[in-house]
């Protein structure tokens, strides 16, 4: 009798792979993880590492008990018996999509300047990063990039690339753009 129910009490679950999206309940939030009842036999932790980039962040401020989540399976035994979930990877690779998008149509992007780096910007544009080399920052040699930092910028994208995690961006071609359009008038 007791091999019956824990085989029905196993098919209560449901089964899950690494790479699946799921989407959970949270039910208990600490600073640094984020833990969600997704229906299966252990519960799934999303740690600060895999919810953002920014470590100053604090998780008990993001989201809240009763919170629906929808996450991607990292891994499913974590050495505890949980299972390792990921939220930025989802928006990541969702973000590649659009910029996948972007690239095709030759669209406008708007994306934050984040960090400035020796060879040019990086920006985020729907939790993707996509790197503006300095080269192809402004129409004219520009020293310090340094002015751009949190500035919302607009551009193009010139290379698509995700497997390489290569993604570059053109805001010369709109500068350019935007000056010859001015000495016409």
């Amino acid at each position: 009798m007791s091999e019956d129910f824990g085989q029905m009490l196993d098919e209560t679950f449901r089964t899950i792979h690494t790479g699946e999206i799921v989407e959970g309940t949270i039910i208990d939030v600490k600073p640094d993880e984020i833990i969600l009842n997704i229906g299966y036999k252990s519960e799934g932790i999303v740690t600060k590492n895999e919810y953002s980039n920014d470590s100053s962040v604090d998780l008990t401020a993001e989201v809240k008990v009763g919170d629906k989540m929808e996450t991607k399976v990292l891994k499913l035994n974590d050495g505890d018996g949980q299972v390792l979930l990921t939220y930025k990877r989802l928006a990541q690779d969702r973000g590649n999509k659009r910029l996948e998008e972007a690239f095709e149509n030759k669209e406008v992007l708007k994306g934050k300047v984040i960090k400035v780096l020796e060879g040019g910007l990086s920006v985020v544009v729907e939790d993707s990063r996509v790197f503006i080399p300095a080269s192809l920052v402004s129409d004219s040699f520009e020293k310090d990039l340094t002015k751009y930092l949190d500035q919302e910028i607009e551009f193009v994208i010139t290379e698509f690339n995700p497997r390489r995690r290569r993604i570059i961006g053109d805001r010369k071609v709109l500068v350019k753009a935007e000056n010859e359009e001015k000495r016409a008038l």
